[in-house]
């Protein structure tokens, strides 16, 4: 149930939005081209997209892309209230404001991923950024065209210096760049990295159970067992094709932990990594 609502508007289009509402409560968000960032102030929410649920709790934020449907926030509780603003990015409005050149954050970066919405660690900065922008819900009148357009300009600036801007570029350039990469692009470029089950998920825009399912028809193996085996047979190649150490090679594979690698590596092959080394050396 909402029982309050303030909204802002740059240019013609929504811009800031603040909702007051009583649970249960459920939000579609509408499939056109803009972005949101999603601000909790009070109380707590679940981010829902198909069978993938991320819950949200006061003072965090969520970002995502309106390009496809199914998605929505809600709260079934019968207590509490929430409290959210919401900062839209419209894609015309951004090549609006930025006349020369789009900032980096919202052009197609290196990352093969096809993420739709992410979780923002919100620093002290965006927070005083959030308590900022409550000043003009209250004061409308002060509002105009020109300050709005600096604080679009405000947000995009801070996002970019999050430590979570690497999904933030995905997410964002997916309004001016609708790259879609197929199932097996996304595994095969982030195979080394040292991503959990769920982040490679996340980057599939798959819920981890919709990934795993996927992920064994294609591969007839589960994520962990077929990922390992491939870091493995990475370091192998590097033991011979190099002479980098032994604990250099592990984390260029994935691993963050030499006595796991050394242990899966015995597993795999029979031998160590630096006695597999040796023998191959010595044949």
């Amino acid at each position: 149930m909402q029982n309050n609502y303030k909204k802002i508007d740059l240019f013609g289009k929504s811009f800031l939005q603040k909702l007051v509402v009583k649970p249960p409560f459920t939000f579609d968000f509408p499939v056109e081209e803009r972005a949101c960032f999603l601000y909790l102030l009070q109380g707590a929410m679940e981010f829902q997209f198909e069978d993938d649920q991320t819950h949200v709790p006061t003072n965090q934020s969520l970002l995502l892309n309106c390009l496809q449907s199914g998605k929505q926030v809600r709260n079934t509780k019968e207590s509490g209230i929430g409290e959210v603003v919401i900062v839209t990015f419209h894609p015309e409005i951004l090549k609006k404001i930025y006349e020369k050149e789009l900032p980096a954050i919202v052009q197609p970066g290196k990352a093969v991923s096809n993420q739709s919405h992410g979780k923002i660690n919100n620093d002290f900065l965006i927070q005083k950024y959030i308590e900022g922008l409550l000043f003009y819900f209250e004061n409308p009148s002060l509002v105009n065209d020109e300050i709005l357009t600096l604080k679009l300009k405000e947000i995009i600036l801070l996002l970019s210096q999050t430590q979570q801007v690497s999904t933030i570029q995905v997410i964002l350039s997916q309004l001016f760049s609708p790259v879609k990469f197929s199932f097996q692009q996304v595994i095969e470029a982030n195979l080394f990295s040292q991503l959990s089950i769920d982040e490679l998920a996340q980057k599939t825009n798959l819920s981890v159970s919709s990934f795993k399912r996927e992920f064994a028809k294609m591969y007839n193996d589960s994520p962990a067992n077929y990922i390992k085996n491939k870091k493995l047979e990475k370091a192998a190649e590097l033991l011979l094709a190099s002479d980098n150490r032994i604990a250099d090679i592990a984390f260029d594979c994935g691993f963050n932990d030499l006595a796991n690698f050394t242990k899966s590596f015995h597993d795999k092959y029979g031998v160590s990594p630096t006695n597999y080394r040796l023998n191959q050396i010595a044949k």
